[in-house]
């Protein structure tokens, strides 16, 4: 785990008791802290294994700092209290940020954005390891940052960063930071389109003089404070066609987000390009599941947005599309441009009311209904050379329980075909 002296002998608020909570705990408690844990789910205390402290009945002006989980809204009762104390609320991030000067020399690489953010920071990482350059990924994807062990020399930590992450991150300094793009999203925590942004925009206002910073172009008007950025666009990547896991238009931007920063890290254009054709995706993000009958089956359920699944609709000349979920909105504006290789649209779920009249003027549209009478009706549909493509631009929770669960069952759908 990463431990560090500057937390010895410091009392830490712990408010959160799952994974990266946990690791947290352990790490702090390593480096010669004391913490007081506690988590408002009660199977979660119990499935804690150290002490637990009501940290709501607790004199907070004994912590030096609490340490919350990034799904903390800033209007609970805690996290109001503590700010009203003047006690500092971070994440677990900002203490991996305080540990840095503890690691062996390192880069940090940021990666932020509406969509793509899991993809670029795989495939980052990917080409690295698949380069023989040391490095891990973290943050909104995999272990957390403090449960693992730091890397040794000139090694690399990749790390994806949520807007809420951000929100609880105050000194993290990265050699590179990335935003992929902007578009409305989490504005039930934001409030408004622009707080979003600017909790993406810490990312770059913590860079210090001469850091790189590479953003999407379409988001550069957003982040003023950013001193000649390298454009994710200007970024000569390759033939897309060579990365068989990478395909679509977002992809693309993904792949020259992720060639922009391996390149400043020195590693040479074969390097690269060999990491990005080997590249193997995430599951649930344009993942290839199957070819049956000649028939490409594809699963995208992470796009939860239509912002999401307009580019994946552009990557593939003939396509079934499945969609629909819980709707975040009724705006399809986004998908529109992108429906002139849809041959029919399978609707399900709650937004399959709301998505069909929307649809139905460009595209054939059934409502499915359900996931399994979607694949059923694509896979009667199709023919050779057609794909069948699950990407929802909706949110899972009407049916299921993530979009993990959403994907897993698509997954056995596609399987159990003939």
């Amino acid at each position: 785990m990463i431990t560090s002296p500057t937390f010895a002998n410091k009392t830490y608020g712990v408010f959160g008791l799952a994974r990266s909570g946990k690791a947290t705990v352990a790490a702090l408690t390593t480096s010669g802290a004391a913490t007081l844990n506690w988590d408002d789910s009660e199977p979660a205390r119990t499935a804690f294994t150290g002490p637990v402290t009501n940290l709501h009945q607790t004199d907070l002006t004994t912590l030096d700092a609490i340490i919350v989980s990034p799904g903390v809204p800033h209007s609970a009762p805690l996290f109001v209290a503590a700010v009203a104390a003047n006690i500092p609320v971070i994440g677990d991030i900002e203490l991996f940020a305080q540990a840095r000067p503890s690691l062996p020399s390192h880069k940090v690489v940021g990666i932020t954005g509406t969509n793509g953010k899991s993809t670029t920071t795989a495939l980052i990482h990917h080409i690295l390891i698949h380069a023989g350059r040391p490095a891990t990924m973290a943050g909104n994807i995999g272990l957390p940052i403090l449960s693992q062990d730091p890397l040794p020399e000139n090694g690399v930590y990749v790390l994806e960063l949520s807007s809420y992450q951000l929100d609880l991150t105050f000194s993290l300094d990265c050699d590179i930071a990335i935003l992929l793009n902007i578009t409305p999203d989490h504005l039930e925590r934001h409030g408004t389109v622009e707080a979003y942004a600017a909790a993406k925009a810490r990312l770059f206002a913590m860079q210090s003089s001469g850091q790189i910073a590479i953003i999407g172009t379409a988001a550069q008007t957003e982040f003023a404070m950013v001193t000649d950025p390298q454009l994710i666009e200007d970024t000569d990547a390759g033939d897309q066609s060579a990365w068989p896991a990478l395909q679509g238009p977002h992809n693309l931007q993904n792949a020259r987000a992720a060639v922009a920063a391996c390149a400043a890290l020195g590693l040479t254009p074969a390097e690269i390009a060999t990491g990005l054709a080997t590249y193997a995706g995430l599951p649930h993000r344009m993942e290839r599941i199957a070819e049956k009958s000649g028939v490409l089956w594809v699963n995208d359920s992470k796009a939860t947005n239509p912002d999401s699944s307009a580019p994946a609709l552009a990557a593939f000349p003939r396509t079934h599309w499945i969609a629909g979920g819980r709707a975040k909105g009724d705006d399809l504006s986004a998908v529109l441009p992108y429906l002139s290789g849809v041959r029919a649209a399978y609707l399900i779920g709650e937004a399959a009311p709301i998505f069909a009249p929307i649809l139905a003027p460009h595209i054939p549209v059934t409502q499915s209904g359900t996931l399994q009478q979607a694949v059923a009706a694509a896979a009667a549909a199709a023919i050779p050379g057609d794909t069948v493509l699950l990407s929802p631009a909706c949110a899972s929770f009407d049916q299921f329980r993530d979009f993990e669960a959403r994907g897993d069952a698509f997954r056995t759908l596609v399987e159990a075909l003939a």
